[in-house]
């Protein structure tokens, strides 16, 4: 305490605060106008602003809150998990959520925390952590590789996508994902060699494989992307629009073959033709053999989660046979009693908890406590009616390519995939009330663009991991990926829509039926 005060003493208050900032490994100019601004404008809002007609005071107060929120995510001025537990405490002292006879609604502002998707990303957290413990992750990655037999970038970049769709059942959160398979990618790259044209098929395999294939995969299983959870949880406030993992995966399954699109895009733009493997298909079957047999531990989590994910899909409204009626966070509950049998794995606590996203899982409480706030204060209604006249009138294809563009724009300066979603789902969602389309298909084909912000490696934490391989350059991820928004936007509109309109739940249509009840 002494040393610190010292170097307060000798080099000024601020510059004691930069220098942490900077061995923290980020910013301090960036941090620092990022926690004032954020505070700033809080306050401004709560108490200069005049409230505008038609808005609450309470939905004044969350508007407060969801500004500030914002500014820390994209200035990284706290650890976003600190930000998201922060959300139910200011909810409280603002009165964003109305106390009830004097005393704060503690059920209501960490609701968040409460709703059965958390515990559900939970589990899948500690699933992921146990895996990387056993090695699990890099011994499914070579597995695939060596069986389809890659030898050159083509049969990698594919292979790759094979490996994203079995970990993305195994592993949530984009990022976690990414930064599983970055020395399993990295050392394949390392094999293509370092002339010209290998450099360039370096960059395509990095990019498609880290990136897109994560982000693509994500979309599809439902405990993949946290953004996921969020939008199924707005889906099933009031059980108006409920939907179980099995059912999830059957609605975003179309999704999957963007990844043919991209890939014919990623790799034309770096003409990888021609470009194989060192060694070939022999040397990655070398490396998959170095890692030796599946051992007991390694069968033993497969079974577990064969077993859970059973129970996943056999739940209220399956199409294969209804097991059981608890909701998707229960049966994560149940697998995490299950994972911590005495004995079935040879780790300590510690172990797994170090390798847990818990900042991620603070985060999706915060965000989805968030959401609730601002249907429940009018503010996202409130928003919807602004946004309305912009879009009023259009047919729905223009209402949602107008939003799908937008939230591109809103998306080049934000780093969070939950942050945005945290702040865009309820509000397309209530548009799509106004505008008289149906409001789960509306909010969906929205909100899973956000997904692809491919413009800048910043607007995606998966892009950051994939970035710090130094394999490509802020220019080429540009020039590659505006491309690739517009393939999703347009895959979003001649794909996925009427794919949804196929199940039953047409975007042009409020009255027509959940399918899924």
């Amino acid at each position: 305490m002494t040393d610190i005060w010292q170097v307060a003493q000798s080099r000024g208050i601020l510059d004691m605060l930069r220098e942490n900032i900077r061995i923290s490994g980020r910013d301090p100019n960036k941090v620092m106008i990022g926690w004032v601004l954020a505070w700033s404008i809080f306050f401004l809002i709560l108490w200069v602003l005049p409230r505008p007609e038609g808005l609450s005071s309470a939905g004044m107060a969350v508007l407060a809150v969801v500004v500030w929120a914002s500014i820390m995510w994209v200035s990284e001025a706290m650890p976003p998990g600190i930000t998201g537990i922060s959300i139910p405490l200011l909810l409280i002292l603002t009165e964003g959520v109305p106390w009830v006879k004097g005393k704060p609604p503690l059920d209501v502002v960490f609701g968040g925390f409460t709703r059965h998707v958390v515990w559900l990303c939970l589990f899948a957290f500690l699933i992921g952590a146990v895996m990387q413990l056993l090695k699990l992750d890099r011994r499914i990655a070579l597995s695939v590789l060596d069986r389809i037999k890659a030898s050159n970038v083509g049969r990698v970049i594919w292979g790759m996508f094979f490996v994203n769709i079995i970990l993305a059942f195994l592993i949530p959160a984009a990022n976690a994902r990414a930064a599983t398979l970055l020395p399993v990618v990295k050392g394949i790259t390392a094999l293509v060699g370092e002339t010209k044209e290998a450099l360039e098929a370096r960059k395509a395999i990095i990019i498609q494989s880290l990136v897109y294939g994560t982000m693509i995969c994500g979309v599809f299983i439902m405990t993949a992307h946290l953004p996921n959870l969020i939008m199924v949880d707005i889906m099933g406030r009031d059980n108006a629009y409920p939907i179980n993992y099995l059912q999830w995966a059957l609605l975003q399954f179309p999704y999957l073959g963007m990844f043919l699109i991209t890939q014919w895009w990623v790799r034309y733009y770096f003409r990888t033709g021609g470009v194989t493997i060192a060694g070939g298909h022999q040397k990655i079957q070398t490396m998959h053999k170095e890692l030796g047999p599946m051992t007991p531990a390694e069968w033993t989590l497969l079974a577990l989660f064969a077993f859970v994910s059973l129970l996943f899909m056999m739940g209220k409204g399956s199409p294969i046979y209804e097991l059981h009626k608890y909701q998707l966070g229960i049966i994560g509950l149940i697998g995490m009693v299950m994972l911590f049998t005495p004995g079935l794995f040879p780790f300590t606590w510690k172990q797994v908890q170090d390798r847990t996203i818990w900042g991620t899982f603070l985060l999706l409480g915060g965000a989805i406590t968030m959401t609730a706030a601002m249907a429940k204060s009018g503010l996202a209604a409130y928003l919807a009616d602004g946004i309305h006249h912009f879009v009023t009138g259009m047919p729905w294809w223009q209402a949602v390519l107008a939003l799908m563009v937008g939230t591109h724009f809103i998306r080049v300066g934000m780093l969070s995939n939950v942050a945005a979603i945290a702040m865009l789902a309820p509000i397309t969602f209530e548009l799509g009330k106004q505008l008289g389309f149906h409001p789960a298909a509306f909010m969906l084909l929205v909100c899973d663009t956000d997904t692809f912000a491919y413009l800048l490696p910043t607007q995606i934490t998966a892009a950051v991991i994939a970035y710090g391989s130094d394999e490509f350059t802020m220019t080429d991820y540009f020039r590659v990926g505006w491309v690739a928004v517009i393939i999703a936007i347009l895959y979003g509109l001649l794909v996925m829509a009427p794919w949804y309109a196929f199940l039953g739940i047409p975007v042009w249509d409020p009255t027509a039926p959940w399918p899924f009840k």
